[in-house]
């Protein structure tokens, strides 16, 4: 198997260092890493770090790391990424001591997304903690979490070619919605694990190179916690509290200081590969998810208890 095996972290490039320590912090109730020389990185589990934040003007998704299982499979997924005329370059002792990996090898997918395929993630000095959480984040082999990229101007066709054929990833589900008359969601979910889906693509309107990133954890009260949270710090939310129909997962969407989303969840299905049969979906959300513009209308203009006014 010389695919990829999980998504180990991303790279986000962020114009407030400051805005974002504070974030995923205190709000999403990550663990500081540590300080880098352009910004710092945040933990979810036993690893190093789990998103590495870097100072810059994109505000952005600007690299996503992906671990393979071994060396030998490093090298195999590497020539052949090479043979299909991809241009993957060795990363030097530096970027792999940033990355706190063993070795790591840069390309770049159809949409121009920079995919950092790496081996040997190391381990934190110390034991994961955050003061925030009652439980913990779902990492494991799953890895960090799931990422939904978009594709504008490029096929679907294309863009599969990349992920499954080269990278080994599988096809978990499509979901294709009417949203509005002549508007229309189409995405795709793919998966190289358990977790039901380790990135999905959909072409959506937006400047961004990433929709949202998706961290779960393991006590469903975590969820409710880290939403009064951004809810109490006026931090801007994409949408309440909902369940999709393809993953199950259980979640709500809070904007990042950054303007894209992280999806903070809990409840993921795992996927089966000998029993799992992919399915066209006609629904983005089973219940909920709703703007929250909407859910502050329908709240207001709810009649009042008896006996009260609003």
């Amino acid at each position: 198997m010389s695919g990829v095996k999980e998504l180990g972290y991303v790279v986000y490039e962020v114009s407030s260092l400051a805005d974002w320590e504070h974030f995923g912090v205190e709000l999403l109730g990550m663990q500081y890493g540590e300080k880098t020389d352009d910004g710092f990185t945040l933990r979810t589990d036993e690893k190093a770090h789990r998103w590495v934040i870097t100072e810059g003007a994109a505000d952005d998704l600007v690299a996503s790391g992906y671990e393979v299982a071994g060396l030998a499979e490093l090298d195999a997924l590497v020539a052949k990424l090479r043979d299909a005329g991809l241009e993957v370059t060795e990363g030097d002792a530096a970027l792999a001591a940033a990355r706190k990996v063993e070795r790591i090898f840069v390309t770049a997918d159809p949409m121009g997304n920079r995919v950092e395929l790496v081996h040997g993630l190391a381990d934190a000095a110390t034991p994961f903690h955050s003061d925030k959480l009652l439980g913990g984040f779902v990492t494991g082999a799953g890895g960090a979490g799931h990422q939904v990229l978009l594709t504008p101007g490029v096929s679907r066709e294309t863009y599969l070619a990349f992920y499954i054929d080269l990278l080994g990833f599988k096809v978990s589900d499509i979901i294709v919605e009417e949203l509005a008359p002549g508007i229309v969601a189409d995405l795709i979910f793919l998966h190289c694990n358990g977790r039901h889906h380790t990135v999905a693509f959909g072409d959506m309107p937006s400047p961004k190179r990433t929709h949202h990133f998706m961290v779960e954890v393991t006590d469903i009260r975590d969820v409710g916690l880290a939403y009064d949270r951004c809810m109490d710090a006026k931090q801007p939310f994409e949408m309440t509290l909902g369940m999709h129909p393809n993953d199950h997962m259980f979640s709500f969407y809070v904007i990042t200081p950054s303007g894209f989303s992280i999806e903070y969840g809990w409840g993921g299905l795992i996927i089966d590969d000998a029993t799992w049969e992919v399915k066209t979906l006609d629904r983005l959300h089973s219940w909920g998810h709703r703007p929250p513009g909407v859910v502050a209308e329908l709240l207001a203009a709810a009649p009042a208890p008896h006996g009260e006014d609003h």
